[in-house]
């Protein structure tokens, strides 16, 4: 992987430190930039487990509405349900189960924004739900000279990210 940012790709990093590990798991989706009709990636989907289903799946499809976030499946389990959560491609690549680990689990995820005022409305739609905002949306240079992003936390305490990688 090269250390300069190419506009037609970039990466996206959710990294997960869990109690029964004794380091990070890092976890690298390479996807199409925003300029591209095809999307490659290395990952299909993204699981994460919630304390309350409702409350969860209720803050990602408020929160990131504006990047086309939405519940597309419910099944139930003997622990609760199970959501899937697509974006505009409708396909449940977001997934919300049941908490079964009750360890220390906090990941980081970040969802691609096509465009800067889309990130500027996640902001507004947390603060309005008075989520806790650990960055407001502003450049991050020492990512390269167009990332965008916001970074929030969401109602099980992972640190959720809006980003966008084009230039104003």
């Amino acid at each position: 992987m090269s250390d300069a940012f190419d506009a037609s790709t970039f990466d996206v990093v959710v990294g997960s430190t869990a109690a029964a590990f004794s380091s990070a798991t890092t976890v690298v989706l390479r996807i199409a930039g925003p300029s591209s009709t095809t999307i490659s990636r290395m990952l299909d989907h993204v699981s994460i487990q919630a304390a309350d289903i409702d409350a969860a799946v209720a803050f990602y499809v408020d929160v990131f509405q504006s990047l086309g976030l939405h519940e597309v499946l419910r099944y139930g389990g003997d622990d609760g349900p199970f959501v899937g959560i697509a974006g505009v491609d409708d396909f449940p690549r977001f997934w919300v189960n049941p908490l079964v680990d009750h360890g220390t689990r906090p990941i980081h995820l970040a969802f691609t924004a096509p465009t800067r005022h889309a990130v500027d409305e996640v902001y507004r739609r947390a603060v309005a739900r008075g989520v806790e905002i650990l960055h407001a949306p502003r450049v991050w240079p020492q990512y390269h000279a167009a990332y965008y992003g916001v970074f929030l936390r969401d109602p099980d305490g992972n640190n959720v990210e809006a980003v966008c990688h084009a230039a104003e």
